[in-house]
């Protein structure tokens, strides 16, 4: 039985892949914002243990963890949380940037580094759901990018500096998925959202499960998952 914490298991990519793990057995830790969301997913998720920290406050991370008990080891780190806000650069307030910056790159930067010992213990993984506006952007997703942008380099140059250490690193970088971010994007861009155009969340559980399943002889640096034919039918 392999033990993970994930983040962002509350909708879409993060909770098809927390089912899919509780369901084989697997021991979960579920970071929640707050103690309601925590309430939450521990009634959806049955046998899941919880922990309280707000990535929105990456240099309150350390002091919130550090109060509640986390598992001596841990097999993967599973960073899925995220948030989006569109805008021209010309109109990006700094709190859209401070907050888009924080939860997306500071906060797995710094939960990275607070679980590293137990991620060598086990000789474990970190799994960085990105996007594809981590190797590409485009107009009016300037802050989105940059810190998906920063979260590619973060993991490159995790995985350069544990892979002695024997930990892996994986970035995966889903196209549109119906998700509710993405029916949120949609608004924003003044769009119909028809999930049936996008990726299935559990079509991307799949691929990050792919991931942390594969054999220790080999490691899964990226994977670039995009919408399908079937989608759209």
């Amino acid at each position: 039985m392999a033990t993970h914490l994930i983040t962002g298991a509350g909708s879409g990519i993060g909770e098809a892949v927390a089912r899919r793990l509780l369901e084989r057995g697997d021991e979960l830790y579920l970071l929640a914002r707050d103690a309601g969301r925590a309430k939450e997913l521990a009634e959806r998720f049955p046998g899941a243990r919880t922990l309280v920290a707000d990535l929105a406050n990456p240099d309150r991370l350390s002091w919130a963890l550090s109060h509640q008990s986390l598992p001596e080891r841990i097999d993967s780190l599973l960073h899925i949380a995220g948030v989006a806000d569109l805008g021209p650069v010309g109109e990006l307030t700094t709190k859209t940037w401070n907050r888009t910056l924080a939860v997306n790159l500071v906060a797995p930067a710094e939960l990275t580094r607070l679980v590293l010992p137990q991620l060598r213990v086990s000789k474990g993984q970190v799994v960085f759901v990105n996007s594809g506006s981590g190797l590409n952007a485009n107009a009016d997703w300037a802050a989105y990018a940059a810190s998906k942008h920063g979260l590619k380099a973060l993991a490159d140059s995790l995985r350069a500096e544990e892979h002695a250490a024997g930990v892996r690193v994986t970035s995966v970088y889903p196209g549109r998925t119906a998700t509710a971010m993405q029916e949120k994007v949609h608004r924003q861009e003044g769009k119909e959202y028809q999930p049936e155009k996008w990726i299935d969340p559990a079509s991307v559980a799949t691929t990050v499960l792919l991931a942390i399943d594969l054999p220790r002889d080999a490691e899964i640096h990226d994977l670039t998952v995009r919408p399908g034919s079937a989608a759209g039918r």
